[in-house]
């Protein structure tokens, strides 16, 4: 589309401009299954926790697991920098607005200590679950030994972009291809947003790549940086450059993992018909009574030391982490039951897996209303 003469751009599309078209077929939302399998492991729900201190903490990763989904412990957050970090989520709870970034970016200003990393990630293993645990690209060479000789089950490269190529006059930078292929455990990677940049890091060698800019709700991104790929849009492009990277591979299927913008369970179900294996989930976690943050949500753009990119915002708590994930729910706007309600999305569709409910039929509604103050009202 032209945007003036002197340059045209593509109409992209947001989860909340798609909707899935039920078919003739309906089926009892108890016979469908939601299963997710990565690599050597199965999960019985596809779902990501975002590796956030305001969501995982090594309790509610262990509540997580047991529950079903793969939780991501964010190894650069209070958990590895405090021998005891609770004193100081209790006052992240009670900052006002005007001075959370400035406090923020002080508490995440004290030094990553290698010998919690292993501690921590010893302590959710002890557990008997699985454990992903989730570096920046920054920090990747430095602190990926620790995190692996600890026991991890996945390796998480997350940032707000993710290129297979970084290049830098000043530093040796991340070769994701050789370095992924060198561990001994399964690699997440991401953030992307186009068919490009997705191609590029499956020839890496990643089991899974996640699609968006490694936020969601309080995220400043599109402000700040003025970056911004609307999820739908990205979440097809990405899927169309996983069957080209498997015909190209030979059968090697990469994962894709949606990262942002989850906050109702519509959005879950939209994410996963597009095209999505599995879906990382921040805030609705967030909003549970188990979370380290008390009812507040922030991620580690919040509190970048030079350029913030992030709120911290005021979710609220609506429940248990069983309630948000498996129900029973007390509202009616999307954020508890999240895989209760995808299971009868699939049952309305005619589904009976997520591998075939990716060929459902989807229709696009520009301008779909928003709930005013509702969960997708607050990740704007």
């Amino acid at each position: 589309m032209e945007i003036g003469r002197g340059k045209s751009g593509r109409r992209a599309y947001a989860l909340d401009e798609i909707g899935i078209v039920p078919s003739r077929r309906t089926r009892r939302p108890e016979d469908v299954s939601i299963a997710w399998q990565i690599d050597a492991y199965r999960f019985e729900l596809p779902l990501v926790t975002a590796p956030m201190d305001s969501v995982v903490s090594p309790a509610t990763a262990i509540a997580i697991g047991k529950l079903g989904g793969l939780a991501v412990l964010d190894i650069e957050g209070v958990w590895t920098r405090y021998d005891d970090p609770e004193p100081l989520l209790q006052e992240m709870a009670t900052l006002d607005d005007a001075t959370a970034t400035a406090r923020l970016q002080q508490i995440y200003a004290e030094p990553i200590k290698d010998e919690l990393i292993g501690q921590r990630i010893s302590e959710i293993k002890a557990a008997g679950v699985t454990i992903a645990a989730r570096l920046s690209p920054q920090r990747t060479l430095r602190y990926h030994k620790a995190v692996i000789d600890a026991g991890t089950d996945f390796v998480v490269i997350r940032g707000t972009t993710v290129s297979a190529e970084h290049v830098s006059s000043q530093a040796e930078p991340l070769n994701l291809k050789h370095f992924i292929y060198e561990l001994d455990v399964p690699v997440i990677v991401g953030g992307c947003a186009t068919y490009t940049a997705a191609l590029h890091l499956m020839r890496t060698g990643a089991a899974g790549v996640l699609v968006g800019f490694g936020g969601g709700s309080g995220q400043t991104t599109a402000a700040v940086l003025g970056v911004k790929v609307p999820m739908a849009t990205a979440v097809a492009d990405v899927a169309a450059a996983r069957r080209e990277y498997l015909d190209e591979s030979g059968g090697r299927y990469v994962h894709v993992i949606a990262d942002g913008g989850m906050t109702r369970s519509g959005d879950i179900a939209k994410a996963l018909a597009i095209g999505a294996d599995a879906v990382m989930v921040g805030s609705p976690i967030a909003r549970a009574a188990e979370a380290p943050g008390r009812g507040y949500h922030w991620g580690s753009e919040a509190h970048h030391p030079e350029l913030p990119r992030g709120d911290r915002l005021r979710v609220g708590t609506v429940g248990t982490l069983e309630q948000i994930l498996h129900g029973p729910s007390t509202v009616a706007d999307g954020s508890m039951n999240l895989m209760g309600a995808l299971r009868r999305t699939m049952a309305t569709s005619g589904y009976s897996d997520l591998k075939e409910f990716q060929r459902v039929e989807v229709t696009i509604a520009p301008g779909a209303p928003v709930v005013p103050g509702g969960p997708a009202a607050q990740s704007r």
